[in-house]
């Protein structure tokens, strides 16, 4: 089989990396949970703290079951599957697999491409450069928008306006403009009180 099909068909993926830590971010903050980190984004964020993960032929094609393997072999009851851009790629097989072991399955993105597998928690980012395709706001569990200047501030309501009702909503500091923008998102979120403030907590706890 050639590997362009195995990649078509999930049973292989751009591996980046794979680790257990401490989920960071977001509604699940505090969290113990298998990373999934995939390769090739081309989103293009330019505050990216991830960049070497753009570029997917850098990443290995790894055995999606050997991914599953190495996942059950931890104690891990949660995986989170980020990039890059995960939704690049067919995550059926991947979730399927995963969920025959009882283990629960995380998504972070974009939204920029349509959506597979089988996910009990979806974390929309939305991002200006590529923003999202309109289907996915109707799934997502979480909207978190990054803030990078006060402008985000807009771009976050009008994603907060198209999610469900039920769509936790987040906004999280650029890390490398913490200290200004942190002050002007405290603000918000007492103004706007359906919004919460999400901090990379990982990079305080000095975690991957």
């Amino acid at each position: 089989m050639e590997k362009s099909d195995l990649l078509e068909r999930g049973l292989e993926l751009p591996l980046m990396e794979e680790f257990y830590t401490i989920q960071g971010e977001g509604y699940h903050s505090g969290k113990a949970a298998y990373f999934i980190r995939v390769g090739g984004c081309d989103v293009g964020c330019h505050w990216c703290d991830v960049k070497e993960s753009w570029d997917a032929s850098l990443h290995p094609l790894t055995k999606t079951d050997d991914i599953v393997e190495h996942v059950k072999k931890s104690v891990s009851r949660a995986v989170v599957v980020t990039g890059g851009e995960p939704s690049m790629y067919n995550l059926d097989y991947l979730t399927q697999e995963l969920k025959k072991s009882g283990i629960e399955t995380f998504i972070e993105t974009s939204g920029a491409y349509p959506l597979t597998g089988d996910w009990n928690w979806i974390c929309l980012s939305p991002k200006k450069t590529a923003r999202p395709l309109p289907g996915i706001f109707s799934r997502a569990n979480e909207l978190k928008v990054i803030v990078h200047n006060r402008d985000d501030f807009k771009w976050g309501e009008k994603n907060a306006a198209q999610v469900g009702v039920s769509c936790k909503l987040y906004l999280q500091p650029e890390w490398s403009r913490r200290d200004e923008i942190m002050p002007q998102i405290i603000d918000y979120v007492m103004n706007n009180p359906k919004w919460n403030v999400s901090l990379q907590t990982h990079k305080y706890m000095g975690i991957p």
